[in-house]
């Protein structure tokens, strides 16, 4: 019932970027059609930018996933630029109708920050959780990740 698109090298183990929604325009547009004539709720995996945000909308997808991997690559103030990159094109989406999402290389550390943007309706951590898993468990790394976000929203 939901379908998102993410870009993917062989060479990758995990996406290491957001989707070119807006250079990939024609190739997307007949594979969103598609998934959404068949009942798919679709989410485009794009980096936290003006444009990309300008092509989901085009394109018709209902979600987007923004990319968090460069706000978790860096520290100080070139973090809290990107958060609020990640917060400014939240309520851009949120403004034009989209349903924005985030993820990609979340950890208890850095979550709380980004699950603190009122307009993201969810977080998408799950490559960590399962590695967290190995070590306490499912239910307890779930629970962990669900207090921190918690306590971001207060």
């Amino acid at each position: 019932h939901a379908v998102c698109i993410v870009p993917e090298r062989r060479e990758e183990r995990t996406t290491e970027g957001g989707l070119d929604a807006a250079g990939l325009h024609n190739v997307l547009a007949p594979m969103i059609d598609r998934l959404s004539e068949a009942g798919c709720r679709v989410s485009l995996f794009i980096a936290p930018e003006p444009r990309q945000i300008e092509a989901a909308i085009r394109l018709k997808a209902p979600v987007v996933e923004l990319h968090t991997g460069h706000y978790c690559d860096v520290d100080g103030e070139a973090r809290a630029q990107e958060l609020r990159r990640i917060a400014d094109m939240a309520a851009l989406a949120a403004k034009n109708g989209l349903e924005p999402h985030a993820g990609h290389g979340l950890t208890y550390e850095n979550v709380e920050p980004i699950a603190a943007i009122p307009q993201l309706a969810e977080l998408n951590i799950g490559h960590f959780l399962i590695g967290e898993a190995i070590f306490l468990g499912l239910h307890e790394s779930i629970a962990r990740m669900r207090a921190h976000m918690d306590a971001a929203r207060g």
